[in-house]
């Protein structure tokens, strides 16, 4: 009963996760009130509209108005950079902020998630996934009563009782007007202007002109910004003379108007074309090979796959600042450095003009080769000092990283699909991906069966995340393929099989087989001065297996050798489950005092690093400790927030026989010391709050009050 009225709440705590708008938006109040009563009239509201028209402005700025009607917020998934359909439920997973280690299918992970709650989801960009969209959105209207979606493409998803909006272009004075007025197409443009030209009034130009061009690029929001961008450089008279001579020679039957599906409006074509024609030779060589990159990316990423003797790497720097001055990309600032981005109808103009040089191949194979070496350096960074710099990283370059596997998956030679899926273990274990990575280990290793240190690797990354997933017979059997696939001599690969059945007897609660299959670890430890993913997992399975087994002491002893040696190597993520395991020790030896601080130091890191499945356990921890020490109403609190937790995460305490009795004691004692309504006010209390500020509570000295 609690876990239902508890989930019923949850909309309280999401207002969800619409961008802040960087322009504002000219115009289009009558279509926004459209918008708002189609979206109460329908569950599913698709607007359509030929690219650059503004569906995706209009679509956030609806669902931000709508925002206060839905308790469980408003979110945003940006399918643009994504190619793989199949990817589609875990794209909406992590924009909801929902991670799930079990290995359950992530549609019914998302069904269940919004079933109880009132949401508003906007799909922006299906036209290259509407099969994908319309089969994900239908099973999950048909499940969630309170969601709406709100898509956004170039045609609608087909799917029953959808509701369909086009999408014009903002309305351009008729012909023989020669004065604006409240147009909001030529708004748009002296708004715009006056962004790249300080001090460009409306009135000090030819308004005919204006009006000229805002007629000639038919209201379209795109074409219209584009060409406000040169007007830096150009008149505006000389640009609607110019557009006009454009338009005079490019006919629809032009290179990018037969190679469009669906065909682009002919004034965008025009104008996209004509704002390319007026690029530098080398601006359009480096806007069609940036084409190659999804979402966003950095300079370093187009110094290395971009770069050659006709885009020497010491210009790029100055190139793509014109691109951005010519509104081709998106600057944007990050505390990592500088970060550009490209709207998907520039990128489609960009990726045929690569392909009309016949250049595709080459820089999609310098695209993938770019993020292997990116890979191959997280993983070798990941167990040191910039593990948090890692995750930031990769986690801003996961669009990037799903284009280069299935890119590298489409080749004839599946070898580099599996070195980069393999390598990515770091990223899939470490960042929260365990469904997705085990997605793209597992079309890897069916496109490449060869034997060898690549598919050991790959290998044991999907034994790994099946461990973390409580799947102890998926992990088994990847230890035994492990083993036949490793070389003679591979000190590695043997760690490897002996982690994983270390693992499997963790889940399965077999302490003879996690002790036996960690003494090889136990006893090498550190002796070759090599450091290991797979070795730090051993041993803290042996830890696990010598608490649940009444040796605390010797526990503590592997525990200390893991920190210290995390320590040295100023390594955060193993240490946190040192720290983890170190408060469990603690605990049940009746350290309270120490069990807490364990526990804390641990929840901090796995705050940082967005590790629910570490959180959660680290919460369940707390509440026991609290419990134990008399501080019951404290332990219904932590008990709620856990299980809020847990109930973005998946299987809660991975169904580890010895954390769910763990758990079940401390609800058991909590409820008797408290009674049935106090416990479940103060369970509620716990899960109704806000994320941040439950552990903000769970990290107080216990008996202090919840942070409001």
């Amino acid at each position: 009963m609690i876990r239902r009225v508890a989930i019923a709440m949850a909309g309280r705590w999401q207002a969800g996760n619409l961008p802040a708008e960087l322009t504002s938006l000219i115009g289009r109040r009558e279509e926004l009130s459209q918008v708002r009563r189609a979206c109460r009239r329908s569950r599913l509201v698709t607007l359509t509209g030929v690219g650059g028209v503004g569906k995706s402005r209009l679509a956030l700025r609806s669902a931000a108005e709508l925002r206060p009607e839905f308790g469980g917020g408003a979110w945003l998934v940006d399918l643009s950079p994504l190619d793989d359909g199949t990817l589609l439920p875990h794209t909406i997973a992590e924009a909801l902020k929902l991670t799930d280690q079990t290995t359950r299918p992530m549609i019914e992970v998302l069904a269940e998630h919004l079933s109880d709650r009132d949401v508003l989801l906007v799909l922006d960009t299906c036209e290259h996934l509407v099969g994908a969209c319309a089969s994900t959105v239908e099973t999950l209207l048909a499940a969630a009563p309170g969601l709406r979606v709100l898509a956004t493409g170039r045609r609608p998803l087909a799917v029953p009782g959808e509701l369909v909006l086009v999408v014009d272009p903002l309305p351009v004075p008729p012909e023989g007007v020669t004065t604006a007025g409240a147009n909001d197409a030529v708004a748009l443009l002296a708004e715009r202007a006056a962004e790249n030209v300080p001090g460009f009034e409306l009135g000090d130009h030819d308004e005919a002109a204006v009006i000229r061009l805002c007629r000639r690029l038919e209201g379209i929001p795109l074409a219209i910004e584009l060409a406000a961008a040169r007007l830096g450089e150009l008149p505006v008279e000389q640009l609607a003379d110019r557009l006009d001579d454009r338009f005079a020679t490019l006919g629809d039957d032009s290179e990018a108007g037969r190679e469009a599906d669906p065909p682009w409006h002919r004034a965008l074509r025009t104008s996209v074309g004509w704002s390319h024609e007026l690029c530098e030779p080398a601006e359009r060589l480096l806007w069609a090979r940036v084409s190659v990159f999804a979402g966003d990316f950095d300079v370093e990423a187009v110094r290395q796959v971009c770069a050659d003797e006709r885009l020497p790497e010491p210009d790029l720097g100055l190139l793509l600042d014109a691109l951005a001055d010519e509104s081709i990309l998106t600057w944007l600032p990050t505390g990592a450095g500088e970060r550009y981005r490209m709207l998907d109808t520039l990128r489609e103009y960009g990726a045929g003009w690569l392909r009309s040089l016949g250049e595709e191949e080459v820089f999609r194979r310098r695209h993938r080769d770019h993020y292997l070496s990116l890979a191959g350096r997280g993983a070798a960074g990941w167990l040191g000092p910039g593990q948090t710099a890692w995750y930031d990283r990769m986690i801003g370059e996961h669009d990037n990283l799903r284009t280069a596997l299935e890119f590298a998956q489409n080749e004839d030679d599946g070898r580099k699909a599996l070195e980069l899926a393999g390598t990515l273990a770091f990223f899939w274990y470490g960042c929260g991906h365990a469904k997705e990575g085990r997605h793209y280990l597992a079309q890897a290793l069916a496109l490449d069966s060869r034997p060898g240190p690549a598919r050991v690797q790959a290998l044991w990354a999907d034994g790994l995340l099946a461990a973390t997933q409580g799947d102890a017979d998926a992990a088994e059997a990847r230890a035994d393929e492990c083993e036949a696939a490793m070389e003679d001599g591979d000190a590695y690969a043997a760690m490897c099989v002996k982690a994983l059945r270390s693992s499997v007897g963790v889940i399965r609660g077999d302490l003879l087989q996690a002790m036996a299959e960690s003494e090889h670890a136990f006893i090498t430890r550190w002796t070759d001065g090599e450091v290991t993913l797979a070795g730090l997992v051993a041993l803290l399975c042996r830890a696990h297996a010598h608490t649940v087994g009444g040796q605390a002491e010797e526990a503590i002893s592997v525990l200390d050798d893991v920190r210290a040696v995390c320590d040295q190597r100023g390594e955060q993520s193993m240490r946190s489950h040192g720290d983890l395991l170190r408060g469990q020790a603690e605990l049940s030896r009746g350290r309270l005092d120490a069990a807490v601080a364990y526990g804390q130091a641990a929840l901090r890191t796995k705050q940082r690093l967005h590790d629910s499945f570490g959180i959660g356990l680290t919460v369940d921890l707390l509440a026991s400790a609290a419990g134990a020490a008399g501080r019951a109403e404290r332990a219904a609190r932590l008990l709620g927030l856990a299980r809020r937790v847990w109930s973005t995460h998946g299987q809660a305490q991975a169904n580890v026989p010895a954390w769910v009795a763990a758990r079940r004691e401390c609800e058991r004692r909590a409820r008797e010391t408290l009674g049935d309504d106090a416990y479940c006010m103060a369970f509620r209390t716990g899960y109704d709050s806000d994320i941040d500020a439950g552990l903000a509570y769970a990290l107080q000295p216990q008996g202090e009050g919840l942070p409001t």
